[in-house]
């Protein structure tokens, strides 16, 4: 009966953040760090957002500041922040590379990420520099099992 009850939440809370994306075929592509950052890999450019989990944590979104286009960011560096009516979060690559793109209308529009964490609320893409990093981050499940345990 718990564990049914967990599931209706964590159902209930993706589908608040992103509709369709908990029963997208993209969700087998995309990789998590333990900061709940995700990225999702195409033609070696990786989109980097935050996880439902992470924008329901924060709240209501009211600022955000991205890498700019052409900086050369680590794995694991941060180059970014969020801020909502509750928190303040540093954004961290999940990946090694050359930011190639920002996504301009988050930030003017930051409650894209509350709306849409998987789609419209992306933050940024990377031409990645070292593509075996994504071999240490989670995968869906993964993730998954992660949040249930911390």
């Amino acid at each position: 009966m718990v564990v049914c009850n967990v599931l209706r939440v964590t159902s209930r809370l993706a589908t608040r953040c992103c509709g369709r994306a908990l029963y997208s075929t993209e969700n087998k592509a995309r990789f998590y760090t333990k900061k709940h950052e995700w990225v999702s890999v195409s033609d070696n450019i990786g989109t980097v957002g935050i996880s439902n989990y992470a924008q329901d944590a924060l709240g209501e979104v009211v600022y955000v500041q991205l890498p700019d286009v052409g900086k050369d960011i680590e794995a694991g560096d941060e180059c970014g922040a969020l801020e909502s009516v509750k928190a303040a979060s540093e954004v961290y690559s999940p990946v090694s590379g050359t930011v190639t793109e920002k996504n301009t209308e988050v930030e003017s529009k930051p409650a894209l990420i509350n709306k849409s964490c998987y789609s419209e609320g992306w933050l940024f893409r990377v031409k990645l520099a070292k593509p075996e990093e994504l071999q240490q981050l989670m995968d869906q499940a993964t993730y998954d099992k992660y949040l249930e345990d911390h």
